[in-house]
């Protein structure tokens, strides 16, 4: 039996238990926005990272929840990979109510399943396995898991960067994409920006001309961004929400626009943000503020991370499998590493609905992923 398949194996017998610390970790409701929730499964992985033997270490947040990073005993002796996921979830407390933790086969279904506490098991058994079956993986894996990545990796950000350029390559466990289960090899990146018209206000009846529209010259400035759009290079830019205005007839002083922009390349991302903070107000009496920027710059298909993919994509073929790599609009913790180390992205569990309320992974999948996982660690 062939080293590969032996992890298989192994994995496969450990399906049960695999089921169960996914079911504890989606039972532990764990949103973005309340960090007290954090510490339920951050307190389940700590424990599985200590009976691995790993060095465990939490560093409460401050807005967050913080951030657990399991170090293998030999990773200060000899070069590291990354793995990395995170274990906040969109959902509020209260889902599992009406949204329930349900086994129906082959399927397991529940908030954050898919979305990606399904990776998070995957890299745990992976490194089990491993363990277990007293195979010594390649480079000593350091293992990071946040709990502030749906809102940005606010307060992880700077330990993600540091390890990543600490690491010879980074393998994000974010969900695979489709139900062929490719892996993400790119990325867009990602941009927030507000922009404020700043207008002069005026009674609509009695003396419109003395006013200046801010909801007006918004109009105009949306016309502006919606011509940024090129989306068969993959730039988007998207209003996607417009406030402003006291009442009907007064002129509005004031409008807001909150903009979404994504691009695929360093390049285009650099010059959408040149552009949007490059304007200017379209007509007299107006003035603009603009904040924001490129939050996650794309993960870009680099000759190293496309090196790394074949490295993936051969090791599947090992296990039969037909691994099949795709470019996705959203973005991860991927983008952030991408810069400093080689990155491959969708190792995570084969499903579908993040963020939707048919969230579900494929439980067999989940087992063949984790075997994925632990053979490609084992690969330099």
């Amino acid at each position: 039996m062939t080293t590969t398949n032996q992890i298989f194996q192994h994995l496969a017998d450990q399906r049960h238990e695999m089921i169960a610390l996914l079911a504890a970790l989606v039972a532990a409701e764990s949103p973005s926005d309340a960090p007290e929730t954090q510490a339920g499964p951050i307190g389940i992985l700590y424990e599985q990272f200590e009976r691995l033997g790993y060095h465990v270490r939490h560093t409460p947040g401050t807005r967050t929840g913080g951030h657990l990073i399991a170090r293998h005993p030999a990773a200060g002796e000899r070069p590291t990979q990354l793995l990395l996921g995170h274990c906040d979830t969109v959902w509020p407390v209260g889902t599992l109510a009406e949204m329930p933790l349900e086994i129906d086969g082959d399927i397991l279904r529940g908030p954050g399943s898919f979305d990606m506490k399904g990776g998070l098991v995957q890299g745990i058994y992976a490194l089990m396995a491993l363990r277990e079956l007293g195979l010594e993986p390649a480079l000593a894996p350091v293992f990071l898991v946040n709990t502030d990545e749906e809102i940005g990796s606010i307060e992880s950000r700077p330990i993600i960067e540091q390890l990543a350029r600490e690491s010879a390559r980074a393998l994000v466990l974010e969900s695979a994409a489709g139900p062929e289960g490719k892996l993400k090899t790119a990325r867009k990146g990602l941009a927030d920006f507000t922009i404020v018209v700043h207008g002069r206000a005026a009674h609509a009846g009695l003396e419109p001309e003395k006013g200046a529209s801010a909801i007006l010259g918004m109009a105009e400035i949306v016309r502006t961004l919606a011509a940024l759009n090129d989306y068969p290079r993959g730039v988007s830019v998207n209003v996607g929400v417009i406030s402003g205005g006291t009442r009907p007839n007064v002129v509005a002083a004031e409008c807001r626009a909150e903009v979404d922009a994504r691009a695929r390349t360093m390049a285009d991302a650099e010059q959408i943000e040149e552009a949007i903070k490059a304007l200017t107000p379209p007509s007299p009496g107006l003035s603009l503020t603009i904040t924001g920027g490129f939050e996650r710059g794309p993960l870009e298909r680099t000759p190293r991370n496309a090196a790394l993919w074949e490295l993936a994509r051969a090791t599947g073929a090992e296990m039969g499998l037909a691994l099949q790599e795709t470019a996705v609009g959203g973005g991860s913790d991927g983008n952030l590493t991408s810069p400093f180390t080689a990155t491959l992205d969708g190792l995570g569990p084969v499903g579908d609905g993040a963020h939707a309320r048919h969230e579900h992974v494929i439980i067999s999948k989940l087992i063949e992923r984790s075997a994925l996982l632990a053979a490609l660690m084992m690969k330099s």
